[in-house]
């Protein structure tokens, strides 16, 4: 074999840290027995009191100074002991004969996908790989959402998909037709497959999509979490539910996957398992060619406070690790690189005899008695149905930990030599007529060769019947567990909305104080909470900011989240808005966490599916560091179908005064309009985000809703205004539609329209007041709640017109706000100008734009809306430049109004004002 001889003793110091292999041993002799007594001990006695032992001797170590290095990890063996393993409660033979039929169906489902015509892809591999993962839990730990306790929720590894596919059609959810449509949603609609668990595609089959990776595992621990919080506050008895999660080791590598196992360990989430599938192989390659991904997953969680447990060889080598007196096959085991044991299992029986076990003539001695054949049958842990089993039941009765089970397996399992472990087993996608063969006679399929080679596009798939003993075991199993897994349910409880009170405040304005929309919606969501039926829904969710959004007030009522409760004299105790948390607080804090922000809105948000409790997630933060930071996980939660509002508090480029680039949002609106799922507002008063609320909570959970599954992003700024009461005959449908008309004109003169949004509006109509006094010109205020669902209406009307040609095309809903309303229009937001050019096209009017392009920078309001051309000054002169172009205004006007406002004096602005939050 030609390699590169890279790896070094060093490269093993992590993997071998704590051990004696780097010592030296002084008196070898007696080393020699203090090893025997420890042999005799475990010969004795046994492995568990062999434990109970050598804890007790690292305890009296410690108490007597005797420095001891940190085990990160331990040997490249089974954490389980062969003689502490339980009973396998199921019938073997059965089950087996069942999984192979299922890897079969599966592999087929892929394979069929490529078939001329179609070729749409697949994954075959992954499955094959992690069947009996799979298999165990679903014969004998995932319950089903009918088990008394509640289901279990089960996040499973998104390229296996094709499995669960085969599953459910040997338990008769899913026939050979739907088979067939796996990836063909709209040309085989009725009978179509998603290509991974997507919820939103597939609504009561799949509950949690996971193939964006690392969005799974954080998910998931929030999940975990989410079941606790509702345990906690006395929502749902969660006590007997568990979550699962299967994951790859190369998506381990994403940040994502590792960087909230401390939120898993620091709520002692032992309703919680991640099964890692360590293949050794990433997309392309292998994970690490010179390391152990197994044991650098080892070190990480178990520093991360994880329990961990570690299943690498299948029953085949206890015997041979029982003979290892001396250790050498343990030592082998221990610096054999991944990238080697990649190769072993895509080689023979001989070439591992010759390359691992005659590495020493010990270990070479130990397989004397083996044929090729049974060399090469000595499993992985992950293909060994015992070993799994005894690794989910230590998982299931570990307490105050949370567990990782780093199972090892090979990727392309049983697919034969052109499949299994090579770097390209991911991307491919058929079986050659002799694969097929091969694999039918590993599985032992009943399948014959004239029925393979009629098509060998199309083999068959595999089903028995539902009356052969297999299908009926496999059925009385779930049946036993409570029902099939994976499987959605959306029958939550009703919930009574809060009626015209809660709303009070936000319609009656501010008075003579001063207060920021970022206020106005924390009193809003204040009456919420304080509806004695609705408010115990609402859960909060804050990044660590909430006393710059003045969310601080919520702390001694609401109380923060903390399953530990609060265990420390809190240095503000005596403070009114002291810092307080508790077991049944209702905000969930998390911290500097974006990312689990998202996490908790996403379980939260999809508790009246998976737990059939409706709750109301508000997630408030950084506007820059919503859709900027975390779309991806946004997206994922759209999937999911989650419901709930993301609220953007110091939004806009220039409203953020002094925090500079990185914190001044101008485009998030353009983020968020490439999610389908999300409604968008940028409301400029309280009571626009009164009455949006609240239609918003009547189309997630009224009665008469027909499109629940939406998530509202509401963007709400930092700077202080007299918030006005709402109008007498304010236009709702307007508000809610994404435009109504704020002020008329109250002068005669050449019209002029002014669209404004969110923080602008006080700019629009103080530009109304200029051009009235100062120019004669009439102007027309108009409070643009949404650009993007006004977009998202014209697009709409004119597919609907396209759909049907000839018939009389549904005019937009901003068309029809502004017919007859005369002159050009000036579009201006504290946003790119892309955010009210989302609506040129429906406009029949002369259309301009002014926006926040560019960088954000530090400096006061005034002066960063002059730099940007946005304030009242510039939309004044924008006006004018507008009419004199139509010919109604003389073109010197324009640069008359330009000199006199100074309009290239960036000190010479106006609009805003100082104050408010940062």
């Amino acid at each position: 074999m030609e390699r590169s001889n890279v790896t070094t003793i060093d490269d093993y110091s992590t993997i071998l840290a704590g051990s004696a292999a780097f010592s030296t041993d002084r008196d070898p002799e007696e080393t020699a027995e203090w090893t025997e007594s420890l042999d005799q001990l475990i010969r004795t006695h046994g492995t568990s009191r062999a434990q109970f032992i050598m804890r007790s001797l690292l305890q009296r170590a410690g108490a007597k100074s005797v420095r001891m290095p940190m085990a990160t990890t331990s040997d490249y063996v089974n954490t389980i002991p062969a003689d502490q393993e339980p009973e396998y409660p199921g019938d073997e033979e059965i089950e087996r004969r069942y999984r192979a039929w299922l890897r079969w169906n599966a592999a087929v489902l892929v394979h069929r996908a490529q078939r001329p015509g179609i070729g749409v892809g697949g994954h075959i591999s992954t499955y094959a790989g992690a069947a009996t993962l799979y298999e165990v839990g679903l014969n004998h730990f995932f319950r089903g959402k009918d088990h008394p306790g509640g289901g279990d929720q089960v996040f499973f590894q998104g390229h296996a998909s094709p499995g669960m596919y085969a599953r459910a059609f040997l338990e008769g959810r899913l026939g050979a037709a739907d088979l067939d449509g796996f990836r063909q949603e709209k040309s085989q609609e009725g009978h179509a497959l998603s290509s991974y668990p997507h919820p939103r595609l597939m609504p009561e089959f799949w509950e949690f999509p996971t193939v964006s990776m690392g969005i799974g595992p954080m998910n998931a621990i929030y999940q975990a979490q989410a079941n606790r919080y509702l345990q906690n506050r006395g929502l749902k008895d969660t006590s007997e539910q568990h979550v699962w999660a299967f994951l790859g080791d190369g998506e381990m590598d994403e940040p994502e996957s590792r960087g909230l196992l401390q939120l898993a360990a620091n709520d002692r989430l032992d309703n919680l398992t991640f099964v890692v599938n360590c293949n050794l192989q990433r997309l392309d390659g292998p994970v690490r060619g010179n390391g152990k991904i197994i044991q650098e997953l080892e070190a990480f969680f178990r520093g991360a406070g994880w329990n961990v447990i570690k299943v690498i060889w299948g029953r085949e080598w206890d015997d041979l690790l029982s003979q290892d007196a001396e250790g050498d096959l343990v030592r082998i085991m221990n610096e054999t690189p991944d990238g080697d044991y990649q190769t072993y299992k895509s080689e023979d029986g001989g070439f591992v005899r010759e390359n691992f076990f005659g590495k020493t003539p010990h270990t070479k001695g130990l397989v004397d008695d083996l044929s090729d054949a049974e060399i090469w049958g000595l499993k992985r842990g992950g293909h060994d149905y015992r070993k799994v089993h005894a690794a989910y039941k230590a998982a299931m009765e570990h307490e105050g930990q949370p567990t990782v089970i780093l199972v090892k397996t090979v990727k392309g399992y049983g697919l034969g030599t052109n499949f299994e472990g090579r770097n390209a087993t991911h991307q491919m996608k058929k079986l050659t007529l002799a694969d097929l063969k091969n694999f039918r006679d590993h599985l032992r399929i009943p399948i014959d060769d004239a029925e393979l080679e009629a098509d060998p596009y199309a083999p068959p798939y595999y089903h028995p019947g539902p009356d052969a003993p297999e299908i009926k075991y496999l059925l009385e199993r779930r049946r036993e567990l409570g029902g099939f897994v994976p499987e959605r349910r959306n029958s939550p409880t009703a919930i009574e909305l809060p009626g015209d009170k809660a709303y009070e405040m936000a319609n009656r304005g501010s008075g003579k104080q001063y207060a920021a929309t970022t206020m106005a919606f924390v009193r809003l969501l204040k009456d919420l909470m304080r509806d004695k039926e609705f408010g115990r829904r609402v859960v909060p969710i804050v990044p660590d900011e909430a006393r710059t959004f003045g969310m601080d007030s919520f702390f001694p009522t609401a109380k923060i989240y903390n399953p530990k409760g609060q265990n420390y004299l809190s240095v503000d105790r005596e403070q009114m808005l002291a810092y307080k948390e508790s077991p049944q607080g209702q905000i969930l804090h998390s911290g500097i966490n974006e990312a689990g922000s998202i996490a908790a809105f996403t379980a939260a948000g999809t508790a009246y599916a998976t737990h059939g409790e409706p709750l109301i997630p508000v997630y408030v933060f950084y506007s820059m560091f919503g859709f900027q930071r975390t779309a991806d996980s946004i997206w994922a939660a759209a999937d999911q179908m989650s419901r709930g509002f993301l609220i953007g508090a110091t939004a806009g480029r220039t409203t953020l005064t002094g925090e500079g680039l990185q914190h001044a949002d101008g485009h998030s609106p353009l983020l968020a309009s490439t999610n389908p799922a999300v409604v968008t507002y940028d409301p400029a008063y309280g009571y626009e985000i009164g009455h949006i609320v609240r239609d918003g909570l009547r189309r997630m959970y009224g009665e008469d809703s027909t499109d629940r599954n939406l998530i509202y992003y509401l963007m709400v700024y930092n700077e202080p205004i007299i918030q006005p009461p709402a109008p007498a005959d304010l236009d709702v449908e307007g508000v809610l539609g994404g435009i109504y008309r704020l002020a008329g004109a109250q002068t005669e003169g050449p019209r002029v329209q002014l669209l404004a949004s969110g923080v602008a509006v006080p700019w629009a109509l103080e530009a109304q007041k200029l051009l009235a006094e100062e120019w004669g010109v009439a102007a027309d205020v108009w409070s643009v709640t949404s650009w993007n669902e006004l977009r998202r209406d014209g697009l709409a009307a004119e597919e609907e017109s396209f759909a049907k040609p000839g018939t009389e095309p549904r005019e937009p809903f901003v068309r029809r706000q502004l017919a007859g309303a005369e002159g050009p229009v000036v579009a201006v937001s504290d946003y790119m100008k892309a955010v009210p050019d989302q609506i040129r096209q429906f406009v029949p009017n002369d259309f301009s734009t002014l926006g926040a392009d560019g960088f954000g920078f530090s400096d006061t309001r005034a002066a960063a809306r002059r730099y940007f051309k946005i304030d009242s000054h510039s939309i004044v002169v924008r006006a004018l430049e507008m009419l004199a172009r139509r010919g109604e205004v003389s073109p010197e006007l324009a640069a008359q109004a330009h000199t006199r406002y100074r309009l290239d004096e960036v000190n010479a602005g106006t609009s805003g004002v100082a104050g408010g939050d940062a």
